[in-house]
């Protein structure tokens, strides 16, 4: 299976370094000296990795064949991809290739379906499961543990215990009157979350 893993941004310098915009949790796996890389556009590739290293927060990587700024201006925009074994797990359990986690079929905990993940959306704070309904609608699932405690690769399901409001938007309008109430009485309130983002998404811990 193939992943995007990098965008390669302007050339740096003038012995063909580029800037690359990393969209992989493991770079040090995935952009590492020798590794050889299909690209979009193809007509560019393969390029393959010859010297990596971080300027200023930044990525850099030096192609094969690639001396000089011009060669490197030339590659600006290029997706590189990586190619992944479907079945190959990030060491991580509370982690998850966004892959593994499309098309499997959501459940509430009694069994009741929900719908098919369709793609995984990675915020800021924490990731987001996007689920189509029978309906053709569309709810977002935080992917945290509280509210997704379980992952089955093997059944192909991921099972959920929604809060009140999340499937339902009668609950929710019940929910936010509560709120409502509550907030006349007190103005403290606090949210947390953890960040994630790359090809792969991360079960948090809701705060």
């Amino acid at each position: 299976m193939q992943l995007v893993v990098a965008r390669i941004g302007r050339a740096h310098g003038i012995k063909g370094e580029v800037t690359v915009e990393v969209r992989t949790d493991e770079p040090e796996l995935r952009l590492a000296p020798g590794a050889v890389l299909a690209t979009d556009p193809a007509s560019v590739g393969p390029l393959t990795i010859e010297t990596g290293r971080v300027h200023s927060g930044r990525l850099l990587l030096r192609f094969k064949g690639v001396k000089d700024r011009t060669a490197a201006e030339a590659l600006r925009n290029t997706l590189l991809i990586a190619e992944v074994d479907p079945e190959v797990l990030p060491e991580d359990p509370e982690e998850f290739y966004d892959h593994q986690l499309v098309d499997l079929d959501v459940v509430t905990a009694d069994g009741t379906e929900v719908g098919r993940i369709t793609e995984v959306s990675h915020l800021p704070y924490h990731d987001l499961l996007v689920v189509e309904r029978a309906d053709g609608s569309e709810v977002m699932i935080p992917f945290v543990a509280e509210i997704v405690p379980e992952i089955d690769l093997e059944e192909q399901r991921a099972v959920i215990t929604p809060p009140p409001g999340l499937l339902d938007d009668a609950q929710a309008e019940v929910a936010s009157s509560r709120e409502a109430a509550a907030d006349a009485e007190t103005t403290d309130a606090d949210d947390e979350g953890q960040a994630s983002e790359g090809d792969r998404a991360s079960r948090g811990e809701d705060a």
